[in-house]
């Protein structure tokens, strides 16, 4: 980036921020760095003269200071300063003709106006003079500088400094900021959120007409009061950006590393440095954050934290830290009980106050992934009333899945390593477990082999009923031709003697060799010796055989 470009996008910062933004622009390069900070010293420098009385007789162009009160632009008299900004002061001001009332005058500074600096200040106008919303403030007029007229009479002799720096009118606002105004008056949590519902209908409204804010904080959300009611005036549209059409003929682009916006309350989109995928939920992001305040006192990230950190880490932080809950950060704060006074509450009331729904529709707002946000600002608005009404609201606490998921990219080192660890520990488990099966299924067979040889040794010495119980003992999966055989061997076959005629008694003869009858008719068969071959009680046959 150029000398002047970084200039112009210092200024923009904010006084704590510079240094990190420098050491981000200029690089290594202490020169370039060198040239810049003289000019921005340069600058606080004249800023400083123009608190000083002094004479205007005698003072070359390089030396008038700014318009002053008293000084004329058009029909406009200055009055009083009310603002300043990087390139534009802000005045309150007394319109003279045609009609006569007081109004608020923007104009830039001698020496900012720059190409881009006039494009990004006609863009303004232009934005506002596009809306017309009770909640924003209304354009009136605008010109140009130069007119013999607009300068106090001592320099109408000389042609006038600074010819050509545009301005533009508005209507005034004697306003405060919206955070300070409900804690100076103790507004409670529902006063607060009847103010913000306003505030989103504002940004609605700008949303509609094609214009992103990109800077919604509580210093451009004033609120004044008009016949006795409290009423929120959306302010400042000097980095808005168009949707669709452009806002001035003048070239306006955003430089290459150039964060646009407030640290505090930009959203993850703005902190990528490049404005060409923002969108109005940008905005959603930064009201989530105006409302977190309203109901905290705080903002997410804290200014100690973002001033402590560099111009990478800033960026890092607002991408992708995680807010605290609502209710969570009132219940942790140190200062509770004046965050309490100031919404007209018990202390140990608030945070259940904020519990819940509202916890969930401010988070809903600061969601990182922004189609996980409201879609409009017309829908974080319909949310809002419906809290007030009492009825359900539509923002609902994420599911434990996603939440895992957020953890999860949160942790990407951490849960990687417990992955591994698991996976270890899972394959030590499994190997573990077959082994042991594996070592209880041998154990298995070993008793059943032995189970095998007991029954053998038994059917060997005729005890049959010892054989039957150590093959009933064999597991019945185990059981092979082995099991099979011996059983056989065990089973008692019975012995069939054909008789021609009716058999009314028998018997064995004393050493059970022989086996005689006795018929129907008297008759006695002969006694039959084969039955030693035949048939055995309780012995095993292959032992018997002749």
């Amino acid at each position: 980036m150029s000398e002047q470009t970084i200039f112009t996008a210092a200024l923009e910062q904010e006084p704590g921020s510079r240094s990190v933004f420098l050491d981000e622009a200029c690089g290594d390069d202490a020169n370039l760095r060198e040239r810049v900070e003289k000019l921005l010293r340069l600058h606080e420098q004249a800023g400083d003269f123009m608190d000083q009385p002094a004479a205007a007789i005698g003072l070359t162009t390089d030396q008038r200071p700014l318009e002053r009160p008293g000084s004329r632009i058009g029909p406009y008299k200055l009055l009083e300063p009310i603002g300043e900004g990087g390139f534009g002061v802000v005045y309150m001001a007394e319109q003279l003709e045609p009609v006569r009332r007081r109004v608020a005058v923007k104009v830039i500074k001698p020496g900012m106006d720059t190409r881009q600096v006039i494009a990004r200040f006609e863009a303004e106008r232009q934005a506002l003079a596009m809306m017309d919303h009770p909640n924003i403030a209304k354009v009136l007029d605008a010109g140009e500088v130069g007119q013999a007229s607009s300068l106090p009479e001592q320099w109408q002799a000389g042609s006038p400094p600074h010819a050509g720096r545009p301005y533009f009118v508005m209507e005034l606002v004697r306003g405060t900021p919206i955070t300070e105004y409900c804690d100076q008056n103790s507004l409670s949590i529902r006063e607060r959120l009847e103010l913000f519902a306003a505030v989103c209908q504002a940004i609605q409204h700008a949303h509609t007409k094609g214009i992103i804010h990109r800077d919604i904080k509580p210093t451009n959300v004033l609120v004044t009061r008009q016949d006795g009611q409290a009423v929120v005036k959306v302010i400042d549209f000097g980095i808005a950006k168009a949707l669709g059409h452009q806002l001035t003929e003048k070239t306006l682009f955003t430089e290459f590393a150039q964060m646009i916006g407030t640290p505090l309350y930009m959203s993850p989109e703005q902190a990528e440095l490049s404005s060409t995928d923002i969108d109005t939920r940008s905005d959603i992001y930064s009201l989530g954050v105006l409302l977190y305040e309203l109901l905290t006192g705080s903002t997410p990230v804290s200014k100690e934290q973002l001033k402590q950190a560099n111009f990478d880490e800033i960026r890092r932080i607002i991408r992708e830290n995680e807010a605290q809950r609502p209710s969570v950060r009132i219940g942790r704060s140190d200062t509770l009980p004046a965050i309490a006074a100031h919404r007209h509450v018990e202390p140990a009331r608030l945070s259940g106050q904020v519990r819940g729904e509202l916890d969930w529709i401010v988070m809903k707002c600061l969601e990182k992934d922004r189609n996980r946000r409201y879609e409009t600002a017309s829908a974080l608005a319909a949310d809002v009333q419906r809290y007030l009404n009492d009825e359900p609201v539509l923002a609902c606490p994420p599911s434990a899945w996603y939440r895992f998921r957020k953890l999860a990219r949160r942790n990407k080192a951490a849960l990687a390593t417990a992955s591994i660890v698991a996976l270890v520990v899972s394959v030590v488990v499994t190997v573990s477990t077959g082994l042991i099966w594996q070592a209880y299924q041998d154990l298995r067979r070993e008793v059943y082999f032995q189970r095998i040889t007991v029954a053998d040794r038994e059917l060997s010495i005729d005890n049959l009923a010892a054989t039957l119980q150590a093959l009933q003992d064999c597991p019945e999966d185990l059981r092979d031709w082995e099991w099979h055989y011996l059983m056989r061997l065990c089973k008692v076959e019975p012995l069939v003697i054909q008789e021609s005629k009716a058999v009314h008694g028998v018997a064995f003869s004393p050493d059970g060799g022989q086996l005689a009858s006795a018929c129907a008719d008297g008759s006695s068969p002969s006694a039959r010796s084969e039955i030693s071959t035949t048939m055995s009680w309780g012995v095993r046959p292959a032992a018997r055989r002749t």
